[in-house]
């Protein structure tokens, strides 16, 4: 299984498992799927109301990664939780989240991204509401892991069945509109934290940021059996468990220790952990080769990684992930602790944010059509580092007396910027994956989106924590704006590799 460029073919959706003139393709698809519709690539079409259900469904994990940053003193008041605990809350659903996307991937390609959809759907309600009745903090820990897991289900669906059902302009602006979800996501997730904790709805506190996402789910499970096309590869392949298991403890290995390691105070451990994560990774591209090689299947094929598009877009996404993580991260405490904003006020304070990723979303098509996606990606860094820059002088020069209005314009730059960078990323990454790899391919996308935002937490969040600790919070917002800026830096110079050709 060493193609990428294997024809794809799909199985009339009216035709019964058996029928006499089905492909090759097709009776094998058919031989482990129940019935042909949900064995072919491409049931059906990916409706605007398929669209939206899907696009909700997505949304969901990523903001439920940064709802949290703006509960944690409540949470840590009321189970009585210290700072180790704490971490585990963000960080247990972040790693099992990032550790087994691929494999979500993968589960949706082999058994149907709808039924996937739903399954994963369906867990991340019930571990919401779980998280959102924990007595204790070792239980919300667990729930947390738990609920990381159902959304790494969740997620590689997304892509995958709107890779798998739509294509040419319809495709573009299904992507494009997943692109300005993910990022509207990131803001919206503490906007809506910081509501949640100030209303304390029905004396609820900062349980309501999980309880919210119950009624959510459920009515996604209610559209979605009708509204979203079952898809799955046409060519459905065994999981490949050695290399599942290495993936899972490369990752573990790396973001375990980064994230827990300063809470922890740095115990051997975690250096033991980041000294093993080399080799383990080593490890996991020697085995998927050597089954690449034996025309087995392997976890990630190497083959989708010799895709120009997908390797120099997956480039991109580690320093767009680390800076934009940590910087939300630290926005979260500076706003609230540092500039004495209460939790609503700070969410109203990312709002010009919000806005401009959402109104970038439907600039960026129009832009792609004339120039090009990779220039809109230079286009979308360079936003970026501009907006970046005014943020560092409003800190530097208003530090303690800003307000709302003081960080708009900045925020504002830095989130058109961002609205047009990231929806950009996911069609370049994508571009070029086939139909019967979009699981493993949006898998392995998201896995190294999700990684990055952790990584940003934990090196830029530990920077900022770090300093804060011996020069005071001024210095330390200044520090991690300007590592941030050293990220963003990076992404614009690494998208000058993007290929030209994708429109």
């Amino acid at each position: 299984m060493s193609s990428t460029t294997r024809a794809f073919r799909t199985s009339p959706a009216a035709a019964p498992p058996a029928a006499p003139a089905a492909s090759p393709a097709s009776s094998s698809a058919a031989s482990t799927a129940p019935a042909a519709p949900a064995g072919s690539d491409q049931a059906s079409g990916l409706g605007p109301l398929g669209l939206f259900t899907i696009l909700l469904g997505a949304a969901l994990p990523l903001i439920d990664f940064f709802i949290v940053n703006v509960a944690l003193t409540t949470i840590s008041k009321d189970l009585h939780a210290g700072p180790a605990l704490l971490e585990l809350v963000v960080a247990g659903y972040g790693l099992a989240y990032a550790v087994l996307l691929v494999l979500g991937g993968r589960l949706g390609d082999a058994f149907g991204r709808r039924r996937l959809f739903l399954t994963g759907l369906a867990g991340f309600g019930i571990t919401s509401l779980a998280c959102g009745l924990a007595p204790t903090a070792w239980v919300l820990v667990v729930a947390r892991v738990a609920q990381g897991a159902a959304a790494a289900m969740l997620m590689p669906q997304v892509l995958g069945t709107i890779h798998a059902s739509t294509d040419g302009p319809r495709r573009t602006r299904a992507v494009g509109l997943y692109g300005a979800t993910q990022g509207l996501s990131m803001v919206v997730g503490q906007i809506l934290g910081g509501v949640l904790v100030a209303a304390n709805l029905w004396h609820t506190g900062w349980r309501a940021i999980f309880l919210v996402n119950v009624p959510i789910a459920a009515a996604v499970l209610l559209l979605a059996p009708r509204a979203v096309p079952a898809t799955r590869s046409p060519r459905p392949e065994p999981i490949d468990v050695p290399g599942t298991v290495l993936l899972t403890a490369t990752l573990a290995a790396l973001l375990l220790p980064l994230t827990e390691g300063r809470a922890a105070g740095w115990p051997v451990w975690t250096w033991v952990s980041l000294a093993a994560t080399p080799f383990l990774a080593f490890a996991f591209q020697r085995v998927e080769a050597r089954a690449d090689r034996l025309g087995r299947t392997p976890l990630v094929p190497p083959s989708l990684l010799r895709l120009p598009s997908l390797r120099r877009g997956l480039a991109l996404l580690p320093p767009f992930g680390i800076g934009f993580g940590g910087l939300m991260f630290v926005l979260a405490i500076v706003l609230q602790q540092g500039l004495r904003m209460t939790s609503v006020v700070a969410g109203l304070a990312l709002v010009p944010l919000a806005v401009a990723v959402f109104l970038a979303s439907f600039a960026g098509p129009w832009l792609v059509a004339r120039h090009g996606a990779g220039r809109v990606v230079m286009l979308g860094s360079l936003l970026q580092l501009l907006g970046a820059v005014v943020l560092l002088l409003t800190f530097w020069g208003g530090w303690p007396h800003l307000d709302t209005w003081a960080l708009a314009p900045s925020f504002a730059i830095v989130g058109f910027g961002q609205g047009l960078l990231l929806p950009m990323l996911f069609r370049v990454v994508l571009s070029d994956v086939p139909h019967e790899h979009a699981g493993v391919g949006s898998g392995v996308m998201t896995t190294t989106q999700q990684a990055s935002l952790a990584l940003g937490v934990a090196t830029i969040g530990s920077l900022f924590l770090a300093v804060m600790g011996s020069w005071g919070m001024r210095d330390a917002v200044l520090a991690a704006l300007l590592a941030w800026v050293g990220m963003v830096v990076l992404t614009g110079a690494l998208s000058l590799r993007l290929p030209r050709g994708i429109s």
